[in-house]
């Protein structure tokens, strides 16, 4: 069953270093649950869309914002990762949106170095008060393209993003000076760990050029008192109600093999964080 929220100890390293990984976040049950039904989810693979990466390649994901019923809004809102961001962000959250990053062997894309507060400022979200909870759905291995961050980068502040290839990237000089003197991880990760990370945080990963897939499911919360001040593709406050953890397994053995109907998936088109940096 799902370990339960953050300690104390590892609240405390994520405001230091930006980021805390937590290994058997979820069990091999629980997370065997989530990649059965996204691999053989139909609607999560028509509603998927790709972006080039600025390298040749392309990403490609499936974001919806408002969680649902179904095993996906089980993760999101499941206590061990809403209480966790709650104490993170110091009081109450919503869901801001979720996604899946459906990173394929041999062909799956890059991320260029960026920051989520990056995207996330254009859509009249005043304060960095967002946190991200990436749930490893497959093993993430430096081979296949597992996630990199910079350690302590989120005290740089907010970073200027421009397009690179369809992806907003943060202004390669700065980086390529802060990478001078901050340290890159790489974050490695068994199928059911979660990180944890600052909006402000510099991460990225490399293509997939492995036998592999490297499949992951990102949940992303914003404190409630850090309400959007305008109208984006991305929600305002709307309560989140919590479940516990065994709903996971009760929702996923109920309703395993049912269509996502709930989830109100995110159209391409309306998914203008980075083309909105284009047009500034």
């Amino acid at each position: 069953m799902a370990r339960g929220p953050l300690t104390n100890q590892e609240v405390q390293k994520y405001h230091r270093e930006g980021f805390v990984a937590v290994r058997r976040m979820f069990d091999a049950d629980e997370i065997g649950l989530l990649r059965r039904a996204a691999k053989e989810d139909r609607e999560l693979d028509q509603h998927a869309y790709s972006k080039a990466d600025g390298e040749g390649g392309r990403v490609r994901l499936s974001l919806w914002n408002h969680p649902g019923a179904g095993i996906y809004g089980m993760f999101a809102r499941c206590r061990s990762i809403v209480d966790s961001a709650e104490t993170l962000l110091g009081g109450e959250v919503y869901h801001y949106h979720s996604k899946m990053i459906m990173k394929e062997q041999k062909i799956g894309g890059a991320w260029t170095w960026h920051q989520d507060y990056g995207y996330w400022y254009q859509n009249g979200v005043l304060f960095p008060l967002l946190t991200s909870a990436f749930i490893a759905v497959d093993s993430a291995t430096r081979e296949n393209g597992c996630l990199q961050v910079v350690r302590r980068s989120h005290e740089l502040g907010r970073i200027d993003h421009v397009l690179t290839g369809e992806q907003a990237g943060a202004d390669r000089d700065r980086v390529a000076e802060i990478l001078k003197r901050l340290e890159v991880v790489h974050v490695e990760m068994a199928p059911g760990d979660a990180l944890f990370f600052h909006c402000n945080l510099l991460h990225r990963s490399d293509q997939n050029r492995s036998d592999a897939p490297r499949w992951s499911m990102i949940c992303c919360y914003n404190a409630a008192r850090n309400d959007p001040f305008k109208e984006s593709h991305h929600p305002r406050y709307t309560p989140l109600e919590k479940v516990e953890d065994v709903a996971i397994r009760e929702t996923g053995a109920k309703r395993f093999g049912e269509d996502n109907s709930d989830v109100a998936w995110l159209d391409p088109e309306q998914d203008v964080s980075a083309r909105s940096l284009d047009k500034r």
